[in-house]
């Protein structure tokens, strides 16, 4: 049994706003990444409204519980954690001053932090870190900032 929408859309049995599955967002293209502005709360929920998507859900304390406590839920976030590696690995679109991936990664960080541990977290920061620094260190310093802040805690 599930907690809510966002647990079972994680353990892969429910569906997002739009009617998707987590299976079909980790299907996306890099295009339908890119584009696709609705699914990154799903995948990557918190316990504040998104001010980019109106309607996105809000994580509540006791689905967090359960998505903490269930293996299948924690399986689909880090499934979403890998599809989103893939995309930035992948891509150079985002290595800019400013892009609203940035946004994605701050949310990623808090997500990840927030749901699977610090660990989780800190490997994905060294991760997008690492690939700014290979290509030259076009993301702006204040978002550097940001992510790093995600890390620390809410």
């Amino acid at each position: 049994m599930t907690a809510g929408p966002i647990h079972a859309f994680l353990a892969g049995i429910g569906r997002d706003g739009a009617g998707r599955r987590l299976s079909d967002v980790l299907a996306f293209d890099e295009a339908r990444i890119e584009g696709v502005h609705d699914f990154i709360q799903w995948c990557f929920p918190l316990r504040e409204a998104s001010r980019a998507v109106a309607g996105a859900p809000v994580l509540t304390r006791a689905e967090a519980e359960a998505i903490r406590a269930d293996p299948v839920a924690r399986a689909g976030l880090l499934a979403g954690r890998d599809r989103m590696m893939w995309f930035y690995a992948t891509t150079t679109s985002w290595l800019r001053a400013h892009d609203h991936n940035h946004l994605r990664i701050t949310r990623i960080l808090h997500a990840l932090r927030h749901l699977l541990g610090p660990e989780e977290a800190r490997a994905f920061h060294a991760f997008v870190r690492d690939r700014n620094a290979e290509a030259g260190g076009p993301v702006n310093a204040n978002t550097l900032d940001y992510w790093a802040k995600a890390l620390a805690g809410d």
